[in-house]
């Protein structure tokens, strides 16, 4: 399904480019009191990401991305130059018409298939940006600890950090990820200026949204649908749905499960009797087949969104953070008035 070029996204990105591609950074703080900044003196530099301290000595040059939300968000601090290339399967969408589509025009496609230490390495990566199920996966043993064996080093998204409790991912807000993924990564690459006009741009158009969305009362409650037959895959507080839903204007059913994406019982939905569902759409299984699957499903047939037909279908890469997920509050506000 092609994706939509909303004009918030328009707007964004016509903001970027009076911003100019140059960013002016002052030179990192702690320096002697007097000491002249040397060529090259906003290095080095140190975020915290996932809670661990990373330093780094300059920006890297040759970076691989995993997954389409991670890869936009290079893309839209316009560090294509500093990539080696992106992995992404090939159902992520129309990716002609979006506001970044100079990167993927300029940037290679490494993969289709999963990303692996083995392309990383033929790549001569020296920096993965991934997540913990975006791409990072122990049971593979692709994981920033075996990339640092090989000397790659490796940036978390922030959305996937895990939080102490088993597998179970989120440590922050979902928006407050990607504004932290934004400025950490202006400050390695040395585009802060770049990243904060990002990140008002952002704050702007959600500002915009909550302000025409749904208050009170009429907030109707909203499920994330994205798979599964026998049990529901959806969002939990720590992951996109849940701050585009909310700001958006909408009750998430699921908003007292810390973890981002995660597996719930149909009874649990059933119970909470959302008045809208929100289908993520990507994969083999259209969102009509989803949504033909949820009209057709007996134990949901009470359920208010399916005896009322409110299905509101949204792309992945709106859902997963990225750079689009302001969009996808706005798109959201206006089917949920």
């Amino acid at each position: 399904m092609p994706n939509r070029l909303r004009p918030a996204a328009l707007a964004l990105t016509l903001a970027l480019a009076a911003a100019g591609c140059g960013a002016n950074v002052s030179q990192e703080e702690g320096k002697a009191a007097g000491a002249t900044a040397p060529p090259g003196g906003h290095y080095p530099v140190t975020v915290e990401n996932c809670g661990e301290k990373k330093t780094f000595a300059k920006a890297p040059q040759r970076v691989v991305t995993n997954d389409v939300g991670i890869t936009e968000i290079m893309f839209a601090l316009g560090l294509e130059d500093h990539m080696a290339g992106y992995v992404m399967p090939d159902d992520k969408g129309d990716l002609t018409t979006v506001p970044w589509k100079d990167g993927y025009r300029k940037t290679k496609w490494l993969s289709k298939e999963r990303i692996s230490k083995e392309l990383v390495l033929d790549a001569r990566a020296d920096l993965v940006f991934a997540g913990w199920s975006y791409g990072f996966n122990e049971g593979e043993g692709f994981t920033p600890a075996a990339l640092r064996r090989v000397g790659v080093d490796s940036y978390l998204l922030s959305e996937s950090c895990r939080n102490g409790q088993g597998k179970s991912r989120g440590v922050m807000a979902p928006l407050d990820a990607l504004y932290t993924d934004l400025r950490n990564l202006g400050k390695v690459f040395d585009v802060e200026d770049r990243a904060e006009t990002l990140v008002a741009s952002f704050r702007e158009q959600v500002a915009e949204a909550q302000a025409k969305a749904p208050k009170g009362a009429d907030r109707p409650r909203v499920f994330l649908y994205d798979s599964g037959e026998d049990k529901p895959f959806t969002s939990g507080a720590f992951a996109g749905p849940h701050d585009i839903i909310t700001k958006a204007g909408g009750d998430h059913v699921m908003k007292d499960l810390e973890d981002s994406w995660t597996t719930v019982g149909w009874e649990t939905v059933v119970a909470r009797d959302p008045e809208v569902i929100v289908i993520n759409d990507y994969g083999d299984t259209t969102a009509e087949q989803k949504r033909k699957f949820l009209k057709s499903y007996k134990p949901l047939a009470n359920v208010s969104a399916v005896k009322n037909d409110r299905f509101v279908t949204l792309d992945y890469v709106d859902l997963v953070e990225s750079p689009r997920n302001p969009a996808a509050i706005s798109a959201l506000a206006e089917e949920l008035r």
